[in-house]
């Protein structure tokens, strides 16, 4: 397993990342796209992964996009680094911050949500 992939293993302190980081894309990137990007901060630099949303082990019956309030459980797979892994994060939407974790995976499990896209 890689350093960095270790490294995030452990809960580490995230906030929503990719281009765009807002709610109202976190929503339509989770709901519509099926994509998600989840960015580490503790890392150099930061570590932002574009995450395939796993649906069905995603909750978001806490979340109100539309007051901006409560949280999402948000989990995906990504490969980092040549390691197939699954991101699971909760994300606080009034500051789009939580925290999340890696978990390593097998690599099947990444190209079947790849196949799906």
């Amino acid at each position: 397993m890689n350093e960095l992939t270790q490294r995030l293993t452990v809960d580490q302190p995230v906030v929503v990342g990719g281009p765009d980081p807002s709610l109202g894309e976190l929503e339509r990137r989770l709901n519509e796209i099926g994509h998600v990007f989840i960015k580490f901060t503790e890392t150099r630099g930061g570590t932002d992964l574009g995450i395939r949303v796993d649906r069905p082990a995603c909750d978001d019956s806490a979340a109100d996009f539309s007051d901006g309030t409560g949280t999402v459980h948000i989990e995906g797979t990504v490969t980092l680094n040549h390691d197939p892994v699954r991101c699971i994060a909760t994300i606080d939407l009034a500051t789009l911050k939580g925290s999340g974790h890696l978990m390593l995976v097998e690599q099947a499990e990444v190209e079947v949500a790849a196949a799906a896209e």
